[in-house]
Parts: structure tokens; C-alpha cells; sequence
């Protein structure tokens, strides 16, 4: 049996120092592979060299939603590091509104957004999508700027099962973190139960939302077995069929990924 996490952040300082330890720990729980995502552009070269020196773990190039200041990079800026050889993935990129004002000029996220879908479509590497308080928003920009293209996921995914199937619909995949463990996650538990398995992933988005039992603490991915045996107790299914069901589907998603 393996899982992948398919969405940490191991280039933070949260980490700093405890790289072959997390690795280690992952191992130990059957986590073979991770995909580590950058958020802004300064960070970029941290997650490229933790790529590098370690084969289970692959990389993604892009600026968050919410990431303010440093270098603004162009669709072109995009496709360019993209073709380093470890990156799998463009993101984590989309919509997030959530400390915004009502009368908020958000252009400045969208055109951001657009950037990174166009690369996307370019490179036909896959979008990461990050939505917090603007579903209707993200899912309209996808399908109005052809995301369905590029192919991506809606990782930490907290919405309800209209917005997961309007993802669905477009051809992408849903990722579940340690939200879908919270007693108080019912809508995202309900998405876990309806999705096809072979449209959904699970990861950690370390070292935040650890998963029950873990809940509160410093996230890292040997967690996400713990949210993977959620998933499939919450299906009905054994853990070795949905860790080979998750694994299979990251791998067909991000085809770029050297198996």
C-alpha cells in the first residue's frame, strides 16, 4: 500500500531543520510520494531545491491568492518555471475573499488567477485551486477562462456538493484534507461519500488543518493516512483500496510525475 499527500507546505519554517524526520515519519506510514506547493514566487527556489534532493517529492510553481507583495509574475513568468523537470503543478492559485470587504477591488486577484490559467492551458500542467469565501467566483473564472484545459484539483477542498460538482463537471479532481475528520465538516463528508473515487485525493496542506487525532497540532504528511482512513471508513471501503484508488488518481493527474 501507498498514499500521497498531494498539497504541503514542507518549505516552511515550521519545518525547518525536520526535513529527514518528516520524511521519515512519512515513510513510516506508507506515504511514498508529496507534492510540495509554492505560494509565492520568493519562495519558489526553497520548494525547487527540496524537489531536488529528494525524489518523492515533487514540485509546483505559482503565487496565492492571498500572498501580497514580492514579484507578480505573468502567464509567461509561469510557463517559463514550469519547465523545470520537478514540477508537476501550477499553484496553488484561485480566489480567496475571506478577509476581504464586501466593496474590496479584487481585480488584482483575478488577473493573478487569469495569469496562472493561461499558463495552465499552455503547459497542460495542472492548476491547484485555492477558494475560501468565493466559490461562485472561482467556478465561474474556471469555466469561463477554459481551466478544463489545464485540469487541476480543488485541494483543501470545504465546500458543499453543488460547488463539487460544478468542479467535477469541468474535469477536475477534489482533494481532502483534515477538515473532512471535523465534526463539524458534515458538507465536506458528504462530498467524500458522493464523489467517484476515481476523481478524488487526499493530502495534509501541512502544517495547517491537522487531521483527528491530531487536530491542533503542527500538521506534517504522515497525518494524512489518519484522513485517508476517514475517507474510506466514511465509503464503506478498505484503506488499501483507497490509497490505491488516490495514488492512481494523483499520478493521472499530474501525469508529469515520474511514478
Amino acid at each position: 500500500m501507498q498514499l500521497v499527500d498531494s498539497h504541503c507546505h514542507i518549505n516552511f519554517p515550521d519545518f525547518d531543520g525536520r526535513i529527514p524526520d518528516i520524511l521519515q515519519n512519512a515513510a513510516n506510514n506508507e506515504i511514498e510520494h508529496l507534492l510540495c506547493i509554492s505560494t509565492s514566487w520568493e519562495n519558489q527556489p526553497d520548494v525547487l531545491a527540496l524537489a531536488e534532493a529528494h525524489s518523492q517529492i515533487y514540485a509546483s510553481v505559482g503565487k496565492h491568492p492571498t500572498t501580497e507583495g514580492g514579484y507578480e509574475p505573468t502567464a509567461d513568468d509561469i510557463i517559463e518555471a514550469a519547465k523545470h523537470p520537478r514540477v508537476i503543478a501550477l499553484g496553488e492559485t484561485g480566489l480567496d475573499y475571506f478577509r476581504s470587504d464586501d466593496d474590496a477591488d479584487m481585480s488584482w486577484q483575478h488577473e493573478r488567477f487569469h495569469a496562472h490559467i493561461e499558463a495552465g492551458r499552455q503547459t497542460k500542467k495542472p492548476l491547484v485551486i485555492h477558494t475560501r469565501a468565493a466559490a461562485d467566483d472561482t467556478m465561474n473564472t474556471l469555466r469561463d477562462h477554459n481551466a478544463r484545459d489545464a485540469g487541476g484539483v480543488m485541494h483543501c477542498f470545504a465546500e458543499d456538493w453543488d460547488v463539487a460538482k460544478q468542479a467535477l463537471d469541468i474535469g477536475f479532481y477534489i482533494s481532502f484534507s483534515g477538515i473532512v475528520t471535523f465534526n463539524s465538516a458534515k458538507p465536506v463528508q458528504e462530498v467524500a461519500l458522493k464523489a467517484p473515487l476515481d476523481r478524488i485525493l487526499v493530502e495534509t496542506d501541512a502544517p495547517y488543518l491537522a487531521p483527528v487525532p491530531h487536530r491542533g497540532k503542527t500538521n506534517e504528511p504522515a497525518f494524512v493516512r489518519h484522513t485517508a482512513e476517514f475517507v474510506a471508513n466514511l465509503r464503506g471501503i478498505e484503506l488499501e483500496e483507497l490509497a490505491e484508488a488516490t495514488t492512481n488518481n494523483f499520478f493521472s493527474l499530474f501525469s508529469a510525475a515520474d511514478r
